[in-house]
């Protein structure tokens, strides 16, 4: 069969279709998570620097911003886990079952 063909059969294939969207607004989400905060926090630090200046301990160095910032970046690797395991699990399983209909 020639490749041509395999990648129409693909794209008229309403599980792709389906594979395609369900992948899209996944990875929008995600991203939404992760940026959000990311450029919500980078705003404010620039614009209102007093909000995360308060101590974290009487006579300590370490601010409030720190924290944030760290959990911020743990997010964004713990939600770069879930994206990796989901494509891994059920997107790579519709993948395949799109291209097993595809070469019948």
């Amino acid at each position: 069969m020639s490749q041509p063909n395999i990648q129409a059969k693909i794209r008229s294939n309403p599980r792709f279709a389906e594979l395609v969207g369900k992948r899209t607004r996944f990875a929008i989400i995600l991203s939404l998570v992760v940026l959000l905060p990311y450029y919500t926090f980078m705003f404010f630090v620039s614009t209102q620097p007093q909000l995360f200046a308060a101590k974290l301990a009487e006579g300590g160095v370490l601010t409030i911003g720190w924290p944030i910032a760290a959990l911020i970046i743990v997010g964004g690797w713990l939600l770069t886990g879930v994206y990796v395991s989901r494509a891994n699990g059920e997107f790579d399983r519709m993948t395949e079952e799109v291209l097993k209909e595809a070469r019948k």
